[in-house]
């Protein structure tokens, strides 16, 4: 049921619901947010953040204890690269409208502790949301994405005013994800669509018998749908297992070489094989090194993607990018200064390589893709010497 102010009543056995659907560029959804709360006077109020992202709004020091070896370790780089790239988009568009991005879920916030009245973020944590949009997606679909990201990316600066108007009825992320939605419709259902079903579940589940929940106007059609159907919250947590086929070239790419190597050397000399190996290497090492200097990394770290790609492209246990990330960590050491200059600094392209931490960022992301491309020409140039 939908009323004039968008504030929607739901019910859940001896539950009493309701659902407030806001713009998150608007200064009256601020206003709203707060009425609402305080006519209702809930026991819990939930909110359209997970974990990670309500400890980080709540906590502006938060950025300063992320531990960016432990990322690297992980293997997480491009998973925080992504999610500052969003963090940026949102941020831009709302410095474009007037609007600090998520004001609404901070008046939420404020007013529910006013009141008293517990806080409870319902949404998923965002590392399980980009990990599943990653790992679902094939190797055309990350393509697709790169590249409408970047285009997305340099049209944030040329919207106009008849956009803006259309934006007052989204969700941020979601005016940003909607084009995208669009050219890579899987995409969508795991950003947006899951996202509606995991929240429903989680608003359901909230402690007290009185709660309100403030999300996005466009999830509440999403949330509505979903609120009589049995939700599996496990597969929506789940990560899905990195696919066969990649797998399967991690191991296959290390034994072709090899495997090139020999046959060269048992059936043409040694000469051949040696001219194979100086092929293998001129590329990774090329390729690598130029991603690592495209990511305006340290000349020595540059001298290490050099020197180990050759290595790492024969070894799926271990990449270019982590070994220069970590040359680079030591060489380039983040301060607080770059922690704290984070949320300014994302706001543009110049920022992403000025700022110590994102820089760090893209030396593991562009020395790997890189590294990938220099093994993707080795092999052809490897073959020839049989022609």
């Amino acid at each position: 049921m939908m009323s004039n102010d968008n504030r929607h009543k739901l019910v859940s056995e001896d539950k009493e619901i309701t659902l407030i659907g806001t713009a998150h560029v608007s200064r009256k959804s601020v206003e709203f947010v707060k009425k609402v709360i305080e006519e209702e006077r809930p026991e819990t109020v939930c909110i359209e953040l997970c974990d990670s992202r309500y400890q980080v709004m709540t906590d502006k020091k938060k950025w300063q204890d992320t531990d960016i070896i432990k990322v690297l370790k992980e293997k997480k780089a491009f998973l925080l690269l992504s999610n500052l790239i969003l963090s940026s988009f949102q941020k831009k568009i709302g410095r474009k409208l007037g609007v600090k991005p998520g004001e609404e879920i901070i008046k939420a916030i404020e007013s529910a502790e006013a009141i008293g009245a517990g806080i409870y973020p319902a949404d998923r944590d965002i590392k399980v949301t980009l990990s599943r949009a990653w790992r679902l997606m094939g190797l055309w679909t990350k393509i697709k994405l790169i590249f409408q990201i970047a285009v997305s990316f340099v049209g944030v600066g040329s919207i106009e005013e008849e956009d803006i108007e259309k934006m007052k009825n989204k969700d941020i992320l979601e005016a940003l994800l909607s084009e995208i939605g669009d050219v890579l419709p899987e995409l969508r259902r795991i950003l947006i669509d899951e996202r509606d079903r995991y929240l429903a579940f989680k608003i359901k589940s909230a402690p007290g018998k009185k709660i309100v929940a403030v999300v996005g106007a466009g999830h509440v059609s999403g949330i509505q749908s979903s609120w009589q159907k049995q939700v599996d919250i496990n597969a929506l947590n789940e990560i899905p297992p990195k696919s066969k086929v990649s797998g399967f070239f991690k191991w296959a790419i290390p034994v072709l070489v090899v495997g090139l190597v020999m046959f060269g050397f048992f059936n043409d000399g040694i000469g051949v094989s040696a001219n194979m190996i100086k092929w293998w290497v001129l590329s990774n090492a090329l390729f690598a090194g130029v991603g690592a200097t495209a990511a305006l990394a340290n000349p020595i770290t540059v001298l290490s993607a050099i020197v180990a790609s050759p290595l790492t492209s024969l070894n799926p246990m271990i990449a270019a990018g982590w070994v220069a990330g970590m040359v680079e960590i030591f060489l380039e050491k983040p301060k607080v200064k770059d922690f704290e200059g984070l949320g300014e600094d994302i706001l543009s392209l110049k920022g992403f390589w000025k700022n110590k931490i994102t820089r760090i960022l893209l030396v593991v992301v562009f020395t790997n893709i890189g590294s990938s491309l220099g093994t993707f020409v080795a092999i052809p140039l490897m073959a020839r010497v049989f022609v």
